[in-house]
């Protein structure tokens, strides 16, 4: 008998099936790679957008349901909120720097002499206690023994600078993007539920509603109380004079983030109490004790809805997303952590797809 010849069809066919996988990954991967630096700034602009929504849809009721106007609006009004701080930030800067160019271009700069009790301080009293002494005795001279610190820190202040630089036009373009997925909202609710059917089934619409809710609660309960702390402190910063009240508000929200914005308000308290009256440093005191507790008060209030999330898990997003973004991923990494973190809970517990949860409507 002749063996019957070898069927190549099956052969040919599984190639065909490998070639077509390599096209698809080839131009999954070429399409990531062009979007990659996109990336972060459409993250945060879908979380404005989707934390932003209920406003939107108040806006656009009281514009007769223009969307496209409500969108346009809504996003001027954003612009103007991220743009008027950053400028009052820069006129401080500026002013700051000038001030202090002047006074050392006319030999007028002047330290006070620091406080006695400086040097009963633990470990670093003594040592900070010689230091301001020179300092205001012979200011060069203090400046010569800082030299090389000095220089290293202005270029880590440089680089800092740019990368704030950069941080604010990713913002600007995430409200832009924020403004189209607004005006188009009807569009990205039925592509935002078609993949969630895709990756869940049945259960698609109960995990996207639980996403919902996570992002809004923490946007609001996390980045919302800490722009609130930041405007209070900001405020005290201002009002007691303290010396770059807008790179020490900055500093603040990025420590409110983190959570640990109380530490940021320390050295600014000690500050006071050794450069100005005893009066005003126990007011700035019991103004920025306030302030630390703001949190205690508008998180629950903020967070009640939706699954309650770490505070470990929205301190490791915001350091991992500011290490791998930048400034945008400070924002960008706690909302994305606390929203893998909820759907992996609710994937373990589906008792948790049934808590409730905002609807797109609610605030």
């Amino acid at each position: 008998m002749t063996p019957n010849p070898p069927d190549k069809s099956h052969l040919s066919r599984a190639l065909e099936v490998l070639i077509h996988l390599s096209l698809i990954v080839l131009l999954a991967a070429t399409c990531f790679f062009i979007l990659r630096p996109f990336i972060p700034m459409v993250a945060w602009g879908i979380t404005i957008a989707i934390a932003g929504y209920p406003a939107y849809r108040r806006l656009q009721k009281l514009l007769g349901d223009r969307g496209r106007l409500a969108a346009v609006l809504f996003t001027v009004l954003l612009l103007t909120v991220l743009i008027v701080p950053i400028a009052l930030l820069g006129q401080t800067l500026i002013g700051g720097f000038q001030t202090l160019a002047a006074h050392l271009r006319d030999g007028t700069l002047r330290i006070p002499a620091p406080p006695a009790n400086i040097a009963t301080w633990p470990i670093i009293g003594t040592r900070v206690s010689e230091l301001w002494s020179l300092a205001s005795t012979n200011f060069a001279a203090a400046l010569q023994s800082f030299a090389p610190l000095l220089k290293s820190a202005a270029a880590g202040l440089f680089a800092a600078s740019a990368g704030v630089g950069a941080g604010v036009l990713q913002f600007f373009i995430s409200i832009v993007v924020a403004g189209f997925l607004l005006a188009t909202s009807g569009q990205g609710a039925n592509l935002s539920r078609k993949l969630a059917i895709h990756l869940f089934g049945d259960k698609g619409a109960q995990f996207e509603a639980l996403a919902e809710a996570t992002i809004r609660s923490v946007t609001t309960g996390i980045l919302g109380v800490a722009l609130i702390q930041t405007l209070f402190a900001g405020l005290g910063f201002l009002v007691v004079g303290l010396p770059g009240a807008g790179l020490w508000s900055l500093f603040f929200l990025i420590a409110a983030v983190l959570q640990i914005g109380a530490l940021m308000l320390i050295p600014a308290v000690i500050y006071v109490f050794a450069t100005m009256g005893t009066a005003k440093a126990v007011a700035f005191l019991i103004w920025c004790i306030v302030v630390a507790l703001m949190d205690n008060v508008l998180k629950p209030l903020l967070l009640g809805r939706g699954v309650p999330v770490p505070i470990l898990v929205i301190f490791l997003g915001a350091i991992g997303g500011f290490m791998a973004m930048g400034i945008i991923g400070l924002f960008v990494g706690a909302i994305v952590l606390s929203v893998g973190y909820t759907l992996f809970l609710a994937w373990l517990d589906e008792d948790l797809l049934s808590a409730p949860a905002m609807s797109p409507g609610e605030s």
